[in-house]
């Protein structure tokens, strides 16, 4: 678990340039503090913030803090988290528009939104790095030299939010998510992958399916073995189809 618990966000009183953050507790002190207006993680480590938890960053422009969860501690920190899950609570069994806009907590479940990717992406270029851990308290990742959602898209929502991740690095996971570069994203509602069904519905969840995946991070939260194939969160190279894990985090950092 990471060190800082964050509290529920709160929206701080603060001047230009300075943008508003959340509060945090370090011990029993309540911090209040700003930042100018990051854009990712990395710069709010860059600002002299260099602890675990929640923060504003502004993808979009100034008039529009998106909350974050920021891990600063992994492999030199500086990781902007996009997907985090670790208990259930939150339903990733969701439609297009909750993943294009985002959905849950950022202290706690949460998916950031196919838009913020699209925006942070589209401003500089990232290395993308997936944490997992098992019921057993195994861990393992893997990393990628590159992360993009439609770089070179007009409009990145007509294009499918589409994946490309290319320079595997492997931290004992496998490779599962390659298969998947050059997809564009699935829900239930809006199927656009190359299967003759919908891999999201038979899937329980919602990614950059093909045909359909070897890895299903928003899959339902099943809770280790399972007797239905491939709708838990599954990392095939590491877990199969079988095994639902028990966390993952899908976090960007600039390369």
């Amino acid at each position: 678990m990471k060190a800082l618990l964050a509290l529920p966000l709160l929206l701080l009183l603060s001047t230009p340039p300075c943008a508003p953050q959340v509060s945090g507790i370090r011990g029993d002190a309540l911090e209040r503090f700003c930042l100018q207006q990051p854009l990712d993680c990395d710069d709010i480590y860059a600002q002299g913030y260099q602890s675990d938890g929640v923060y504003l960053i502004y993808p979009s422009g100034p008039s529009v803090p998106v909350p974050v969860f920021c891990d600063m501690t992994t492999e030199g920190g500086k990781w902007t988290v996009f997907q985090k899950r670790f208990n259930g609570s939150v339903s990733f069994f969701r439609g297009w528009n909750d993943y294009k806009l985002g959905f849950g907590r950022a202290d706690g479940e949460y998916w950031l939104g196919l838009q913020n990717m699209h925006l942070l992406t589209l401003k500089q270029k990232y290395e993308l790095r997936v944490d997992l851990e098992d019921f057993e308290n195994n861990t393992a990742y893997a990393k990628y030299a590159d992360f993009s959602i439609s770089p070179n898209a007009v409009s990145a929502e007509e294009d499918g939010y589409t994946l490309f991740v290319a320079g595997f690095e492997d931290g004992g996971a496998g490779d599962s998510l390659s298969y998947h570069s050059g997809q564009k994203f699935s829900t239930f509602d809006r199927d656009q992958d190359l299967f003759v069904q919908n891999c999201a519905a038979l899937s329980s969840g919602a990614f950059w399916f093909r045909s359909c995946h070897f890895a299903n991070l928003n899959g339902f939260y099943l809770g280790g073995s399972h007797l239905s194939y491939a709708n838990g969160i599954n990392w095939a190279q590491w877990k199969g189809f079988y095994y639902s894990l028990k966390r993952t985090e899908m976090k960007i950092r600039r390369a």
